[in-house]
C-alpha cells in the first residue's frame, strides 16, 4: 500500500485546530506576563550559584535538552528505513557518559567553573577562554539554533503544507519575540510539563500502533530481520559496524562531555556524587529511546508502507492514529517545545556574545543599557543568520534527516574533543596546541564540511567516505596535530592551578560504583539481546 498524502494538516478536524489556537493564546499570555508584568524578585539567574540539583533533576535536565522533537523526527524516520540501528547513537552513548561523570564532572566541579570556556581558561589562559567563546557562538548557531530551526520547519511544512522558508521565518520570528522581549523564562517553566506529555504521546503512540501491527510478535515477524540488529556489517553501506564505533565517539565527547548545554546540569550538582549519579540517570533513560522514538519508525513502515519521505513518519502515525483533538496537541506540544529549543538557543547565543565577547573585549566600559541593547541586536542577527543556515540545510542533497543531524555535529565536535581530551588526560598539552586546533583546526573541520554537505555532495561524488569516519579522520589528524605542536614547544608552562584543582578533587563514593557497574551490565545485555539475529 502507497500511503497518498499531501500535506498532514488536511487530515487535522476544526478541534485540532482550536487546540493550537488556544495553546497559541495561552503561551502569548504568559509570555507577555513575564516579559512585562514584574514579578518582585531581583535575581533569576542562580542556577548554579545555588549549587542545589540532586541526580533526578540533573538526569531530567540533560535528557529533556538532548531528546528534543528534532531528534524524535530524525529517530522515527531512521527506523522507517533501517530499523533499530539508530539507538547506537542514544545506547553507545552510555561510555561517553561515563567517562563525563568519572573523568570531566570531577575536574570540573573541583575547579568551581561556571562554564566550560571558563575551565579551558583557567589551565591556558583568556587567549583560550576568547576562542572557546567564539567557537561556542558558531555551535550554537549551527548545532543548536539552525537545526533546531530546520526541524521545526520540517515540521510546520508537514503540517500545513507551507514552503520552508515561510516555516521558518513564522517560527523564529514566534520565538526571538520571546526571546527578545525576555519571555523565554516562560517557556522554560512549561518545558518540563510539555517534555513529560511528548513522552506521554509517544508510548500512547507506539501502544496503539502495535495494537494495530496485531501485536509484538506480528511487529517483530512483519519486518526484514536485519531490523533488530544493532550491529550491521561492514558491507552495509548505510551504517557499517566500524563508522559507528570509530565515528560516533568524536561527537559523543564533544556533545556530552564539553557542551555547556549538557554539562551545565552536572555543574549545578549539590555535590559531585549526586552530579555522577545524575549521569548515571539520562543513561538509563536513553534506554526508552527504542520503544518510544524508534519503534514509531518501524510500527509506521509495517502500517504505511511507501512513504515518498521517511522523515514523515512520526507525522503520519499522529495523523492517522490518533483521534480528533489529540492531533491537535501533539502538533502543540511539538512546535512548543521546538520553539522553547529556538527560543534557548537565541538567548544562549545573546548572553555568550555580550558578556563574553563585547563586554569584555569589544566595549569593557559599556553600561548596563548598552549591554541589552546589543543582546537584542544579537538576538535578531541570530534569528537572520539561523533562517540562512537553516534553508541551506533544506538543500542538502544524499542524506536523510537524521543523517543530516549526524554529519553536521560530526564536523563541529573533532576540534572540541581533541583539546578537551587531552586537556584531562596530557598535562604536557600547551596553550598554542589548544588555541591552533580551535582556530585553524575548527576552521579545516567546518570547511571540510561544507565541500560534503554543498558543494561536492556525496549523492553525486561518491569519493568520499562515511560521514561519521570523515568526522573520525579529522579527529585522528587534529590530534597527531597537537601532540606534535605540543611536543615542539620548548617552553611549556607548568600550570600550578592544574595541581590545585587534583587535590580538591572527590573521590568516587559506592553507590556511584554500583549505579555504573548496573547500567555498564544492563548495556552489554541489550547489546547481546539485540545482535543475535
Amino acid at each position: 500500500m502507497i500511503l497518498a498524502m499531501g500535506h498532514l494538516g488536511a487530515n487535522l478536524t476544526a478541534l485540532d485546530y482550536a487546540i493550537v489556537l488556544i495553546y497559541v493564546v495561552v503561551l502569548v499570555i504568559i509570555g507577555y506576563r513575564a516579559s512585562f508584568v514584574k514579578t518582585g524578585k531581583k535575581d533569576e539567574t542562580l542556577f548554579l550559584a545555588n549549587k542545589s540539583l540532586g541526580w533526578a533533576s540533573i538526569g531530567f535536565n540533560m535528557w529533556g535538552t538532548n531528546v528534543g522533537p528534532s531528534m524524535l523526527l530524525a529517530f522515527a524516520s531512521i527506523g522507517y528505513t533501517t530499523g533499530i540501528v539508530a539507538v547506537n547513537f542514544d545506547w553507545y552513548a552510555f561510555v561517553f557518559l561515563l567517562l563525563l561523570a568519572v573523568v570531566f564532572a570531577p575536574k570540573y566541579l573541583a575547579a568551581k567553573v561556571s562554564t566550560t570556556p571558563e575551565f579551558m581558561g583557567n589551565r591556558y589562559g583568556e587567549s583560550t577562554r576568547n576562542i572557546l567563546a567564539w567557537y561556542a557562538l558558531i555551535k550554537i548557531l549551527i548545532s543548536w539554533l539552525s537545526l533546531g530551526l530546520f526541524a521545526g520547519g520540517f515540521l510546520v511544512r508537514q503540517i500545513l503544507g507551507i514552503p520552508m522558508w515561510q516555516s521558518v521565518i513564522a517560527l523564529v520570528s514566534f520565538a526571538g519575540l520571546f526571546t527578545f522581549a525576555g519571555g523565554l523564562k516562560a517557556i522554560a517553566k512549561v518545558n518540563f510539563f510539555q517534555m513529560i506529555l511528548l513522552i506521554a504521546v509517544s508510548l500512547m503512540l507506539t501502544v496503539i500502533g502495535v495494537v494495530k501491527a496485531g501485536g509484538l510478535s506480528a511487529v517483530y515477524n512483519k519486518v526484514p530481520h536485519n531490523f533488530w540488529n544493532l550491529i550491521h556489517p561492514a558491507s552495509d553501506k548505510k551504517y557499517p559496524w566500524y563508522a559507528i564505533l570509530l565515528g560516533y565517539p568524536v561527537s559523543a565527547v564533544a556533545f556530552f562531555c564539553t557542551d555547556q548545554a549538557m554539562v551545565q546540569s552536572v555543574l549545578g550538582a549539590r555535590n559531585l556524587e549526586q552530579g555522577q549519579l545524575g549521569v548515571n540517570f539520562i543513561g538509563w533513560l536513553k534506554i526508552l529511546s527504542l520503544p518510544l522514538f524508534i519503534l514509531t519508525g518501524i510500527l509506521c513502515f509495517i502500517l504505511f508502507p511507501g512513504l515518498k519521505d521517511p522523515a514523515e513518519a512520526y507525522m503520519t502515525m499522529v495523523t492517522h492514529l490518533f483521534p480528533p483533538g489529540l492531533n491537535g496537541l501533539v502538533i502543540v506540544v511539538l512546535i512548543a517545545v521546538l520553539v522553547g529549543t529556538i527560543g534557548s538557543s537565541l538567548n544562549s547565543l545573546s548572553t555568550v556574545f555580550t558578556m563574553d565577547v563585547y563586554s569584555k573585549k569589544i566595549n569593557p566600559n559599556a553600561s548596563n543599557q548598552q549591554i541589552i541593547k546589543v543582546g537584542r541586536i544579537s538576538v535578531v542577527a541570530g534569528c537572520v543568520f539561523a533562517i540562512i543556515v537553516a534553508l541551506a540545510i533544506d538543500n542538502i542533497k544524499g542524506l536523510n534527516l537524521f543523517d543530516i543531524f549526524q554529519s553536521v555535529l560530526g564536523f563541529i565536535a573533532p576540534p572540541l574533543a581533541v583539546v578537551f581530551l587531552l586537556t584531562v588526560f596530557w598535562p604536557r598539552t600547551t596553550r598554542t596546541a589548544v588555541n591552533l586546533v580551535l582556530s585553524a583546526g575548527s576552521a579545516f573541520s567546518l570547511g571540510v564540511g561544507v565541500l560534503y554537505l554543498w558543494v561536492f555532495t556525496p549523492d553525486k561524488y561518491h569519493f568520499w567516505p562515511h560521514y561519521l569516519m570523515l568526522s573520525f579522520y579529522i579527529f585522528v589528524f587534529l590530534l597527531l596535530s597537537a601532540i606534535i605542536i605540543s611536543l615542539a614547544d620548548r617552553n611549556p608552562v607548568i600550570y600550578l592551578r592544574d595541581k590545585m584543582v587534583k587535590a580538591n578533587i572527590s573521590p568516587t563514593t559506592r553507590r556511584v560504583k554500583i549505579a555504573w557497574a548496573a547500567l555498564v551490565v544492563a548495556m552489554i545485555c541489550l547489546y547481546i539481546l539485540f545482535n543475535g539475529h
